[in-house]
């Protein structure tokens, strides 16, 4: 704020006059805080966590009251506060705190971590008066996006009733717990879930959203069925909030939000919780966090970005599925919600609870730090709950078949889904979309590029002209190698599968779903259902059997997370099939004898992780190290590197050119690869955050990427 012609120049506060702000400004060698007065107009009402504008490098910028200081140690003269943007302090010290631990673990700024932490301001929404109704973004009371109206928003009438224990007390160490989180005990648990459905009342609904999950549901029963996990998770939400503690839940995904969003609903009853999403539209996702920082609600639900909900009294975090790479922010400095929850629940003395079919290898890590316990039933339980899983190799009519141990689908694999089609509906798994994804020629089969940019040739659709996925053009006519012209299928992608088997199966109905056309759920009638990995809708009383096709497009991945990938992407179709008992079969297309098809043949998902954890320590990668990873021109990261003091035992490996194939990747690129022991991870963040730090000095030309702890190392 400054004096305008004819006015006197304003007054400092008297008490506490110096704000210190986090400006938003997201180079690397302005990430501290400023100090600014704070004008006797403003001095009750600019307190810690509001937003303000503040005069920077001569324009207006926006930013975030951190405290409120008696002086300054500044040595100059400070500028004023130019205004107050609102009076909400929506940054609480917690969720600062937080969000200078997460910049500093991953090397990244204050700024970048506060744009991910608290959601853009929606005046109207924030003026809004709470205190009549029901809590904003309650289930059943969907808001249009973008929808202003003022919500009617009233906390739970008491503390929820005790929890069912009964899903849990299928884990031996399950109801024990529950009673923790009951005491006010933070317990830390990684939890292999048990597989099965539970029965839902009626249709999912994203919150905020009127209608189901896909106007592409087909016809039939509403009805679908749950797994049992969003039930267990609720149930350990109730426990905490009769704690008198908070609860977060993050899920990967707007179709596991509503899931969860019902179970919690059912567990807390009206206005015991809600859900942060997306999918509600910036007005009542505002209006939601609002309620949270308020401390209307003691539950949050939502993806990754609710992992900075600023709830207090945090009692419980939970994780599901902390394999899926939606997990993992796209944006800088590129934090996962699986480490937050950790950092955070650790800064807290929260509990956390890591959950899902499969185990992940920095679960496994955990696990063996002793961070954390195991949370799984025993083997008996599995069993009766898991369908039986079988190779296609193992089938003696197979070993009689020459021509199907190289078939995509063999005659015998469609025979028992034939057979399973008598009592439900039968799910194949495809790992890829589209119709032919990659194409070789039918003469020599050499696989056809584009001759343009080298990028790969698909064909879009039956009667379609193969084109390049990279730059559209046209394949060329006749084969490089051989000069023939003819074509075949290389990778088969979904709606190429669905052609094969309307053809096998005639008469059965066949729905597809994938990429933006997502089924929700299905009917119990005999169906085929074609789905890609995480877009399985969910069958009335789980599938009857379930094909899991092209297991080496998984497996063959150039990542080191490959199998680890594979083995949780098949277990989460697999628990969608009917038990054992029930005669729930499913069929993996893979090589046997890899670990990662034993390891879903017995279900064992936790001994997998652990294999997986043994050959990374001992090879020396991610998670029993901390790795950056360094892109872009050679000598833009050469200069960095020779600039930053590595910590003692860092080793540095590359350069290697980075491969077209990366979207990022512009010509000339190379990266490097630094690995430092676990505990040096912090030091080797704040070592090239500081590199980068003198290059924005400098301003210098050029980008140089750091990541830390990059979801893919190959």
């Amino acid at each position: 704020m400054t004096a305008r012609p004819g006015r006197p120049a304003p007054e400092p506060a008297g008490t506490l006059p110096v704000a210190r702000v986090a400006v938003d400004v997201p180079l690397p060698h302005l990430d501290r805080l400023f100090d600014y007065l704070v004008p006797e107009s403003l001095a009750a009402s600019a307190g810690p966590g509001c937003r303000v504008r503040v005069r920077f490098a001569g324009r207006l910028t926006s930013g975030f009251v951190i405290e409120r200081v008696a002086a300054s140690t500044h040595p100059g003269r400070l500028a004023f506060l130019a205004r107050l943007v609102s009076p909400e302090p929506v940054l609480t010290p917690e969720i600062a705190s937080l969000a200078r631990a997460v910049a500093d673990r991953y090397g990244g700024t204050l700024a970048d971590v506060l744009r991910l932490a608290v959601p853009p301001r929606h005046a109207r929404v924030e003026a809004e008066q709470a205190g009549s109704g029901r809590a904003a973004g309650a289930p059943g009371t969907p808001v249009a996006p973008g929808d202003d109206g003022p919500p009617e928003v009233a906390g739970p009438a008491g503390p929820p009733a005790p929890p069912d224990p009964a899903g849990w007390s299928r884990y031996p160490t399950g109801s024990s717990f529950l009673d923790a989180l009951a005491a006010g005990r933070s317990p830390r648990a990684v939890w292999t879930a048990l597989p099965g459905p539970v029965e839902l009342p009626g249709p999912l609904e994203l919150p905020g959203q009127p209608g189901p999950v896909s106007p592409a549901m087909p016809p039939g029963p509403r009805n679908c069925a749950a797994p049992a996990w969003p039930a267990e998770i609720a149930a350990a939400c109730a426990a905490t909030v009769a704690s008198g503690r908070g609860a977060l839940v993050v899920v990967p995904d707007a179709r596991d939000l509503a899931l969860v969003d019902a179970a919690l609903a059912a567990a807390l009853g009206p206005g015991g919780h809600v859900t942060l999403s997306a999918q509600a539209g910036p007005a009542q996702r505002y209006r939601s966090w609002l309620a949270v920082r308020r401390g209307q609600v003691r539950v949050v639900a939502g993806t990754r970005s609710a992992v900075f909900a600023p709830l207090a009294d945090l009692g419980l975090a939970v994780i599901w599925d902390d394999g899926d790479d939606l997990h993992a922010e796209p944006r800088a400095p590129y934090p996962h919600a699986r480490d937050v929850l950790a950092l955070r629940a650790h800064r807290t003395g929260a509990g956390l609870l890591i959950g899902g079919y499969a185990r992940t290898a920095e679960a496994a890590h955990l696990l063996a730090t002793g961070w954390a316990r195991p949370l799984a039933a025993d083997r008996a339980t599995v069993r009766e709950r898991a369908p039986l899983v079988l190779t296609a190799g193992q089938d003696s009519e197979l070993a009689r078949d020459q021509a199907a141990t190289t078939a995509r689908m063999p005659m015998a694999v469609l025979r028992a889904a034939r057979e399973a089609l008598t009592a439900g509906p039968v799910l194949f798994q495809v790992p890829r979309r589209g119709y032919l994804a990659a194409v070789a020629c039918r003469r020599c089969g050499a696989r056809i590029r584009c001759g343009a940019c080298s990028g790969p040739v698909a064909l879009a659709g039956r009667g379609q002209d193969a084109r390049c996925g990279w730059c559209g053009s046209a394949a060329p006519g006749t084969c490089p190698a051989c000069g023939g012209a003819g074509l075949r299928a290389l990778i088969t992608g979904a709606d190429r599968t669905a052609e094969e088997l309307a053809r096998a199966f005639p008469g059965v109905p066949v729905r597809t779903s994938r990429g933006a056309e997502v089924l929700s759920s299905v009917p119990d009638s005999p169906a085929i259902v074609i789905a890609t990995p995480g877009a399985e809708p969910r069958p009335g009383a789980g599938y009857a059997a379930a094909v899991l096709l092209d297991g080496w497009a998984l497996l063959g991945r150039p990542s080191l997370r490959a199998a680890e990938e594979a083995l949780r992407r098949w277990l989460n179709a697999a628990a969608l099939v009917r038990a054992r008992p029930q005669g729930g079969k499913v069929l993996v297309l893979a090589e046997p004898a890899l670990a990662v098809v034993q390891a879903l043949v017995r279900w064992d998902p936790a001994g997998h992780a652990d294999r997986e954890l043994a050959e990374r320590t001992e090879l020396g990668f991610p998670p029993a190290v901390r790795m950056a990873a360094i892109a872009g021109q050679d000598r833009l990261v050469g200069d960095l590197l020779a600039a930053v003091r590595l910590p003692g035992q860092a080793d540095v490996l590359g350069p290697v050119e980075v491969g077209g194939d990366q979207q990022a990747a512009a010509p000339g690129e190379v990266r490097y690869l630094i690995r430092v022991p676990s505990g040096e991870g912090t030091a080797l963040a704040m070592a090239l955050r500081a590199g980068l730090a003198e290059r924005s000095a400098r301003k210098d030309q050029g980008t140089v990427r750091v990541q830390l702890d990059p979801v893919e190392l190959i």
